[in-house]
């Protein structure tokens, strides 16, 4: 019988499309994204590179670089800096190299075992993290890390809900879900959706969650929060988790955290919720000694989530979940597997796969380490205030240029506003206008994202009609950057059929 072994591939040609890719990171001259729709990309697909659909038969090697080259051409280009659409961009090269290494040496950061160096690599960052936020460093060979890393903010919280619910209901790892006490978490108005998935998936349902009022920054309202714990309990519920955001997707509002630590200091232990930040956005403003002062409180929380690949540059993806009892990841997680987890081999005790609900789980810990590395922590929060004071700038140029309106105020690298056409300038607006407005949005966009110079984000803000979101997240963005955005929205705004 033939060995079912690939064939061996000359891949030089292809390696080139990667060198030529990273060398032209960042590069202006070149377009954000060149918009294609689904058939046209399928056609352009078809005609250089042999297609998009798979069959028994390979594609050649010139059909394989002919779709690496159009894979670059009609990707949206993250790094450049009239990328301003999402909460990450601009990533670090040293992130890139790094993620491109781990992708090589392709393995599971399971076990010490599979991954030696990822692990400890791993260990470290979390344990700078957990400095950073106030907590002990544990020691690379500490029987608990200070959290862990999984794929997502999305998956940091649901594992941060998990970990409240089972404090809460010991008994729910045996006896399940039914039968326990009538569990709800609380969270913002303006918080993450994937509290609500968190809380779907768990079993919770939408009626386990109960959204929270929010000032007009889009912050949570202590007050409110301090009615509905109230009015749940006298309802014979158990508030178990209460999730607190900070930098919220859209305003970059940060909720009140040592206030809200404050106000639940006084009640029983035994019945305090689990206090967990969001922090996927904004736990970044840890690494600046200027801004860090937004999430005063956070080393009195449970738990933190932190996405690296936001505002430090790491590529996508790179989440870190940091719990202060880290114990509480094994006692909730682990099933001990026999197969994987041995007690009994060598450096059993520094696996960490059985911390989550993953098994082979992504070195994501190595570019973190290595981008921490080459820039150093204090790099990073500079990072983090060239964005804050960029838009503080921006805000305040919104305010005198009457073209454009406020939609709100600012609370971080987030500024939501308008483009106002000729005749809603200078006076108040109202339903007919609120709907013009918020129908517009969408057009000017299409128009930019087929002129391919630049991509924003619009949403609607505190229920109104759609308003742009200028997100200063990229460190090579700059003031000029800035208003070349101004001004292709109102030329686009001004010249719709």
């Amino acid at each position: 019988m033939p060995s079912p072994a690939l064939e061996t591939l000359d891949l030089t040609a292809l390696r080139r499309v990667f060198d030529a890719a990273f060398d032209h990171m960042g590069d202006r001259d070149r377009p954000v994204v060149v918009h294609t729709d689904p058939v046209d990309l399928a056609a352009r697909f078809a005609e250089a590179a042999g297609g998009l659909p798979l069959g028994e038969g390979a594609h050649s090697l010139d059909q394989l670089r002919a779709a690496l080259e159009l894979t670059v051409e009609l990707s949206v280009h993250t790094d450049h800096p009239g990328f301003v659409n999402q909460n990450f961009a601009g990533a670090d090269p040293v992130a890139v190299l790094a993620d491109a290494l781990g992708a090589v040496l392709n393995t599971t950061s399971a076990t010490y075992e599979a991954a030696p160096v990822f692990t400890l690599m791993e260990r470290e960052v979390l344990a700078t993290l957990a400095a950073q936020i106030g907590w002990p460093r544990p020691a690379l060979d500490a029987p608990d890390p200070a959290g862990l890393f999984f794929p997502g903010g999305s998956a940091s919280n649901l594992a941060a809900m998990q970990l409240a619910r089972v404090r809460a209901d010991p008994e729910l790892l045996e006896r399940g879900s039914r039968g326990g006490p009538d569990l709800v978490a609380l969270t913002s108005k303006r918080a993450h959706y994937s509290i609500d998935k968190a809380a779907r998936l768990l079993g919770l349902g939408r009626r386990g969650v109960v959204s929270v009022d929010c000032d007009e920054g889009g912050a949570m309202r202590p007050d409110a929060l301090a009615e509905s714990l109230v009015r749940l309990r006298a309802a014979g519920r158990r508030p178990f988790f209460i999730n607190l955001t900070a930098g919220t997707t859209v305003q970059g509002a940060f909720d009140p955290v040592a206030e809200i630590v404050a106000m639940l200091a006084s009640k029983p232990s035994e019945t305090r919720p689990w206090l967990h930040v969001d922090g996927a956005v904004g736990a970044a403003v840890l690494f600046s000694r200027r801004e860090r002062h937004r999430l005063a409180g956070v080393e009195a929380v449970d738990s933190v989530t932190w996405n690296l690949h936001k505002l430090s540059g790491v590529t996508q993806q790179c989440s870190a979940l940091l719990v202060r009892q880290p114990r509480e990841l094994r006692t909730t997680f682990s099933t001990r597997a026999d197969y994987l987890f041995q007690a009994d081999k060598k450096h059993a005790g520094l696996d960490l796969g059985d911390l989550g609900f993953g098994c082979a789980r992504r070195n994501d810990a190595l570019k973190a380490w290595f981008t921490i590395a080459a820039r150093g922590i204090a790099a990073l929060g500079r990072r983090v205030e060239h964005g804050v004071d960029l838009a503080s700038r921006f805000e305040q140029r919104v305010l005198e240029d009457p073209r454009f309106a406020l939609v709100c105020p600012r609370s971080f690298g987030h500024v939501c506003f308008w483009w106002l056409p000729p005749d809603l300038r200078g006076r108040s607006l109202g339903p007919e206008d609120h709907a013009r407005l918020h129908a517009l949005a969408p057009r000017i966009k299409a128009r930019m994202q087929d002129e391919g110079q630049a991509l924003i984000g619009y949403q609607p803000v505190n229920d109104g009609p759609n308003g742009w979101r200028m997100l200063f997240i990229n460190p090579a963005v700059t003031w000029a950057d800035a208003e070349a955005i101004l001004e292709r929205l109102d030329r686009l705004g001004r010249n719709l059929d």
